[in-house]
């Protein structure tokens, strides 16, 4: 009988879990997402059960309104550390899960992206991964001197740019370019030094980084986008795609769509791993398990229920709350707005209902129940060709993670779903995707072919 398929598991740690009311819980500290050392614990109990990575979303403004009024005094969703930074600090005090984090094409440039996460994969010996994310808030443009933010054609158009440029840059050195010879005085081969010359719509950069090689070859590129410029971008750079379905037709659909584009970019579909966020209500029974969730949903407030579906899908207070969900007008995010409105249709969700369930994972897919479903659910989606792999995205930290590494963790070694040890030191490792090849190095060994 063959083995069955090793999965892929991410950890997303931003704010204090990704419940609503994650900061009322009362195993929650308020002010824990302000605090290296919860940060350093989650990373290590991740770490201590074989994680493949640590993960950490960002915006660069505070999206959270005020709609309704009162809304936004009750988030948690307003105060966090920048990610990078972070990430910098746990990379000494971890050895082997990868650090990937979260920065915007919109509000930065291809040169500080290049060297910043170059560096984070030297300073954690091969374990960065960057999640690539195009910036679709007013709050973020007001930060970078602009009223609006740009349109959703340019995002994506300067997103699909920005990456090329990137990936052009970490192929500034070939991995043996540096010679370090004392004799001779050569520091280094100066013909496997390549300036990019970039040129395009929205950026020329000349190069060349001023980093060498990184362990992995490149950082992991991490791509979440659904839309189909999204889809495109991950389909010809991303190592992995994290995905929001709520259904396993839907994860389905998405997953064998977004893995048929790869072979037109000379990929095989191992290339890519696709990871759905879940969301975990875990007890050793279902009783404890809903008795979980039914404990935090209690400590929502309507202000903010209500405030999840002004961001997602738009303003809906003229709306029937105990009615039907209405199509969005001009949602933030299209990707999003059509997975909550698809899942609102599918079960019959009023408005009230869907902001319930919303705030119990912050829109993302929830599951409540026993270590044997849960895993259950996993392994149905890995065989129906659905998912490589999970985030985990806990509703409370530490707490979610702790229960999940001393439920979940066992039952999927048990069945033989998830690894005892890491394969090696790197993210590439974990995951299993090959380092690419620096491209002046492969067109030097085919000309050398040819000859």
């Amino acid at each position: 009988m063959p083995a069955r398929p090793q999965i892929s598991l991410g950890l997303s740690m931003r704010y204090l879990g990704y419940h609503a009311a994650a900061w009322r819980h009362p195993s929650a500290d308020p002010n824990a997402a302000s605090s290296y050392a919860h940060y350093l614990h989650v990373a290590r109990v991740a770490e201590a059960a074989k994680f493949d990575m640590v993960f950490l979303a960002d915006g660069i403004g505070l999206r959270t309104k005020d709609e309704p009024p009162g809304a936004l005094c009750r988030s948690h969703q307003t105060l966090e550390l920048e990610p990078l930074t972070l990430l910098s600090a746990l990379a000494p005090m971890t050895q082997r899960i990868g650090l990937v984090a979260t920065a915007s094409t919109t509000y930065n440039e291809p040169f500080h992206i290049a060297r910043k996460w170059a560096s984070l994969d030297h300073l954690s010996g091969g374990r960065a991964g960057w999640n690539i994310v195009t910036s679709w808030s007013e709050a973020e443009a007001w930060n970078f001197n602009r009223e609006k933010h740009l349109d959703y054609e340019t995002r994506y158009d300067r997103a699909a740019e920005f990456v090329e440029v990137v990936k052009g840059l970490w192929d500034s050195w070939e991995a043996d370019a540096p010679v370090f010879d004392k004799a001779s005085g050569i520091f280094f081969d100066q013909s496997k030094l390549h300036p990019l010359h970039h040129q395009g719509r929205h950026f020329k950069v000349r190069g060349p980084l001023t980093i060498k090689r990184t362990p992995q070859g490149r950082p992991v590129l991490v791509q979440a986008g659904a839309s189909e410029q999204g889809l495109e971008i991950a389909a010809k750079s991303a190592d992995v795609v994290y995905s929001a379905s709520h259904h396993l037709e839907h994860a389905r659909a998405y997953y064998t769509e977004l893995k048929s584009r790869l072979a037109k970019y000379g990929r095989a579909p191992e290339e890519l791993k696709i990871m759905p966020g879940i969301t975990l209500f875990i007890g050793r029974t279902m009783a404890e398990a809903q008795e979980k969730y039914d404990l935090i949903n209690a400590l929502v407030a309507p202000e903010i229920g209500l405030s999840y579906l002004y961001g997602q899908l738009g303003d809906l207070s003229g709306y029937d709350l105990d009615g039907p969900v209405p199509e969005p007008r001009n949602p933030m995010i299209k990707s999003i707005s059509r997975n909550l409105l698809a899942l609102a249709q599918r079960d019959k969700l009023t408005i009230r209902q869907l902001y319930t369930t919303i705030a119990a994972g912050f829109g993302g897919r929830v599951l409540v129940g026993t270590p044997e479903s849960i895993v259950d659910d996993m392994e149905e989606w890995v065989a129906a060709g659905a998912a490589d792999g999970f985030n985990i995205c806990p509703p409370v930290l530490p707490l979610g993670l702790e229960e999940f590494v001393e439920l979940v963790v066992p039952e999927l070694r048990r069945r033989g779903m998830f690894r005892e040890e890491y394969a090696g030191p790197t993210l590439r490792d974990h995951l299993g995707v090959k380092a690419p090849a620096n491209r002046y190095g492969a067109a030097r060994g085919e000309t050398r072919a040819a000859e």
